[in-house]
């Protein structure tokens, strides 16, 4: 990024918050004579409860998870001045605060997605095809640490690692054997990969097309979300530059020749999961996507409404009820609000933001490993009544390994009980109108456009990492965390609080070691029966169009078809790029 454009995106940055400062005010919900007789009663109500207790509030402090301050009730003098129309509205129109979907769930239940990678991939396409049968209704790919950084199963940096966190992928003979006997055209397929997100997809695409499964006709995300990896969750390949530079080239390869595709989910969850507060996972996941639109827009001259309605998002919902269901409505309105208004698009589906969340893994325990399924349902319900598009519950045992089939099924029960047995589903929204939501919705949307300006002050996200600024929050805001659990401020169940002297033990998933030793096997009889001339060909021109300015995907795509490794493709990558390390920051 030049100076020169730094100071442009800054001084658009800046125009933007103040444009948008305002925009919940309006014409108020509540008359002067109503807010007059709730401040009287308010009055009144506070002497007349110090009668009956003589600690009231008390000393004791309540705050959110993310320590937020909450008041003992909320009424209409919270939310003065805001406007129903500009600021709750309907569903299905802006600022979509209260869903993007004008049916909400009434016209379609949010999607079942269960994070299953395991062992090889025979392991997982079993795992896969025992979900579907569950009732899961889209896939949701875990891949092994070697995998996540670019690696093949047979390098020395691989040892003791191929199948442990996730599914081992090699080359296109392995993606081969993941999908089969998958409908690729019938089932969308999430893949949690991000440095070497291109050649994974390259796979996924090519092993479509063998099915006799047309592009147009898959559906499916990427995660490819690198920003996020630099300040949170640490796979890393190459600098953030060109980083950036690769996602452009899958965002404007997927517009044109994958129109069902998301080619980029913009992910809180790692940096919830890093330890984040609500607010932060919100302001730094949105400084994110706006570093994305501006790049495709910048480096590919894409007008934004030819790629924006693709363009997905990930959240984390954590073990505060409300403040997740109104950090979903705020996360709503923001997007909104920065597409129309900052990027100018034109399209009412470019305005929306679709999102799946996780419930958060970081809130799971090791102790009384049990009441992790009472935390994951209590997250979930969060969730689904902040409108979320698409959902995975973690398994209660995921603390100590991948999920067992058990878990897992438990998991998905717990949607399905949740989508058919609440009645959550019934109304859009339920919680609109409440005075602490709406006002707890306001306090996260207002703290997180102050980080947002903070950051375009910088001049962007990428300048912000580099002075490892959401780095630091995030690590500032996991201690206060951590400290608050050690001195007892704050409960976690069988942790600090109900601690149990003896804990029962629970069988756990263990892949077997054979796993490695036949991934190998399998990825040298690839090597040693393809063409390895057709294979360096590939390589070189993938090679010369990273030297350029070219998209690197149809580069990507003629190298897997070649059963050129993941390893060889990222490495190409790695010569040309360059390879990051993390500089640390204290």
């Amino acid at each position: 990024m030049s100076h020169t454009c730094s100071e442009m995106r800054k001084g658009v940055a800046g125009r933007m918050f103040d444009s948008l400062g305002d925009e919940r005010k309006g014409d108020a919900m509540f008359s002067n004579k109503t807010l007059n007789e709730v401040r009287q009663g308010m009055k009144k109500w506070l002497e007349e409860v110090k009668g009956f207790t003589s600690d009231f509030p008390g000393k004791r402090r309540f705050s959110t998870i993310s320590d937020l301050d909450i008041d003992p009730i909320y009424t209409p003098e919270n939310i003065t001045g805001l406007d129903f129309a500009t600021s709750i509205g309907y569903p299905g129109l802006y600022p979509f605060t209260r869903g993007c979907q004008a049916t909400g769930y009434r016209g379609k239940v949010w999607t079942f997605r269960m994070f299953s990678g395991l062992g090889g991939a025979e392991d997982t396409n079993q795992r896969w095809h025992q979900l579907l049968a569950e009732g899961e209704t889209g896939l949701s790919t875990a891949f092994d640490f070697p995998t996540l950084m670019g690696y093949d199963s047979d390098s020395p940096k691989a040892t003791a690692e191929v199948g442990k966190c996730g599914v081992a992928i090699d080359t296109l003979a392995d993606l081969e054997v993941l999908t089969k006997n998958i409908p690729l055209d019938k089932v969308t397929t999430s893949m949690t990969i991000n440095p070497p997100a291109s050649v994974l997809w390259a796979m996924y695409l090519v092993a479509a097309e063998r099915q006799g499964v047309s592009w147009d006709k898959i559906g499916g995300t990427i995660q490819n979300d690198m920003l996020k990896e630099f300040i949170a969750q640490k796979t890393f390949m190459c600098p953030p530059e060109p980083s950036i530079r690769l996602i452009s080239d899958t965002i404007e390869f997927g517009t044109e020749y994958v129109p069902r595709w998301n080619t980029i989910s913009i992910s809180g969850y790692h940096i919830r999961e890093a330890g984040a507060t609500a607010v932060q996972e919100l302001a730094f996941t949105l400084a994110d996507g706006i570093a994305y639109v501006q790049d495709v827009m910048e480096r590919k001259k894409l007008d934004v409404d030819a790629f924006a309605p693709r363009l997905s998002f990930f959240f984390d919902s954590h073990m505060d009820f409300f403040e997740e269901i109104a950090k979903f409505r705020a996360a709503r309105r923001m997007w909104a609000k920065i597409m129309r208004h900052r990027f100018k698009a034109k399209n009412p589906r470019s305005w929306w933001m679709r999102f799946h969340t996780q419930t958060a893994g970081c809130s799971l325990t090791h102790q009384q490993p049990y009441n992790n399924i009472v935390r994951t349902t209590t997250e979930a319900l969060s969730a689904v009544l902040g409108g979320t598009q698409s959902l995975h519950t973690n398994s209660f045992d995921e603390e100590f390994a991948l999920p067992t089939e058990l878990a897992a099924t438990i998991a998905l029960r717990t949607q399905q009980i949740l989508a058919e047995e609440t009645g959550g589903i019934n109304t859009i929204d339920p919680l609109a109108g409440s005075y602490f939501v709406e006002a707890l919705t306001n306090q996260i949307e207002d703290e997180a456009w102050e980080y947002i300006k903070k950051i375009d002050a910088m001049g962007g996200m990428l300048a912000a990492i580099a002075r490892g600024f959401p780095q630091k929050e995030i690590a500032t805001a996991a201690y206060k965390f951590k400290r608050q659990v050690d001195n007892l401020e704050r409960v976690v169940v069988g942790v600090n609080k109900y601690v149990a002297k003896e804990e029962a033990p629970i069988e756990f998933l263990k892949i077997d070691e054979r796993v490695e030793a036949e991934q190998i096997k399998r990825l040298q009889k690839v090597k040693r029966t393809r063409d390895n001339r057709r294979v360096a060909l590939t390589l070189n021109n993938l090679r010369v169009a990273c030297q350029s300015d070219k998209n690197v995907m149809p580069y990507v795509i003629e190298a897997v078809k070649t059963y050129a490794t993941e390893q060889e493709i990222c490495d190409v990558y790695r010569e040309v790029f360059g390879e990051y390390q993390d500089p640390g920051f204290y």
